[in-house]
């Protein structure tokens, strides 16, 4: 009978974070994903320039800067799942407008309404589903399941939109019309948004937790509970610094945008190959995840911090370089591997942290949404400034300045994580948190 139990808890757990994952990336497929994957066709059909794409990533930025602040506070208050599944079906809702090739007025509030519904309503509910499972000993694995599993559905919407792109093709993709090419990405639109409504319902019906982790309802919480929340979280030296971090790793993260378009405007792939470059690197994260979760259970999550900035910084400065070309694929290739090893490291430690830096569980929605209306400013500024760049210096010289942009970025990150790997070793510090 023991043996029964153990198992279905095991199942049980096993289940919650499979839920976890796939409502994890399923959410920012449509704002995020299918633009990163098939960025010249998205500049195309939507007749963009990549600061107006910029313009509208910032809109998304601004309404989530909001959304984070009082997003965390609501997942202290209601049950994740509520919270997750409704932000999947409104967010699947906004796909149905996205087919419809809006003007550009248009697709500017649609980034913003996602910015709503993918921040406010579900980002901190699922960090703090996230660490609830990952339990006292197993935050590097349960952030490194969570993003690596993430990438690995990026992956396969990636994968799938490719499919079903290149199948409403029916020419050469160089001959292939426009209004050809503007259909086919329709039905890439129109597939990924039912995914994601689908994946709402199985969260709805099938996402459970532990009952003494529920929080309590809102009406039972007072604004003074709520203020007091961010007092305890604002006095840990850990937050901030974290802030920081966060801030340039995701700079890093932004930057992945593009890499789809250096492959069709430097090293010269057609639109499919360079759509499939762009999956491809998303293929690297669920290994990058996983493997460096692990290793930041067994060391420290400070520590894989630091060496995170280094790997970045040495990719960042192979592309500033502007030594790579259509002549030599291979090292384009790798210096790819290497950025993206360093960029998708921080999508396991983002949160991972939080247990090293002492912030207790109970204010998790707090600390998460606290951090995250720093960390996550580049939504906001990066989609112009990366589009400022690229159309102020097309082709090669443009991607040179953006990567040296986020050369700078890494090193201010790096010594932030330098101090925070020292100040989590403090005794003195580590005494005052365990009181």
């Amino acid at each position: 009978m023991q043996v029964k139990t153990g198992a279905s808890l095991s199942f049980q757990k096993t289940f919650t974070i499979i839920l976890l994952i796939l409502a994890g990336e399923a959410v920012f497929i449509l704002p995020f994903v299918l633009a990163r994957v098939f960025r010249p066709t998205f500049l195309d059909v939507f007749e963009l320039t990549n600061l107006e794409l910029g313009t509208c990533f910032s809109v998304y930025g601004m309404v989530a800067f909001i959304s984070y602040l009082f997003g965390g506070s609501l997942a202290d208050a209601f049950k994740p799942k509520i919270l997750i599944a409704v932000a999947l079906f409104l967010t699947a809702a906004g796909g149905v407008v996205l087919a419809t090739y809006p003007s550009n007025t248009t697709l500017h509030l649609l980034y913003g309404y996602w910015g709503f519904t993918t921040i406010f309503l579900f980002w901190a509910a699922m960090i703090k589903a996230t660490r609830v499972w990952g339990g006292q000993h197993r935050q590097g694995r349960a952030f490194g399941f969570l993003d690596g599993g993430r990438g690995l559905v990026a992956a396969a919407f990636g994968s799938l939109g490719v499919f079903v792109f290149s199948l409403f093709i029916t020419s050469e993709i160089a001959e292939a019309a426009f209004a050809e090419r503007k259909e086919a990405f329709r039905y890439v639109i129109l597939i990924s948004s039912a995914i994601i409504g689908l994946i709402g319902l199985l969260v709805l019906f099938f996402l459970r937790s532990d009952p003494s982790e529920e929080p309590l309802e809102l009406p039972r919480r007072s604004f003074h509970e709520t203020l007091l929340n961010y007092a305890v979280v604002i006095k840990i030296p850990t937050v901030w610094l974290l802030m920081v971090i966060i801030l340039c790793a995701y700079v890093g993260y932004k930057i992945t945008d593009v890499f789809s378009l250096y492959a069709r405007e430097v090293m010269l792939y057609n639109e499919i190959e360079s759509a499939e470059v762009g999956t491809y690197l998303l293929y690297i994260r669920p290994v990058v995840g996983v493997g460096i979760g692990f290793l930041a259970d067994k060391t420290k999550t400070s520590l894989m911090m630091v060496l995170g900035f280094v790997v970045m910084l040495i990719g960042s400065l192979l592309f500033a370089s502007g030594i790579l070309g259509p002549s030599v694929s291979f090292f384009f290739l790798l210096s790819l591997l290497i950025t993206a090893t360093g960029v998708y490291a921080f999508r396991t430690l983002y949160f991972a942290a939080l247990q090293e830096g002492y912030v207790p569980l109970a204010v998790t929605g707090t600390a998460v949404g606290l951090i995250s209306l720093v960390g996550y400013t580049p939504d906001i500024f990066m989609g112009p400034a990366m589009g400022y760049l690229l159309d102020a210096s097309p082709g090669e010289p443009g991607h040179q300045h953006v990567f040296w942009m986020l050369s700078a970025f890494t090193v201010i990150g790096l010594a932030a994580a330098i101090r925070f790997y020292r100040i989590t070793r403090n005794p003195q510090f580590i005494e005052t948190k365990t009181q």
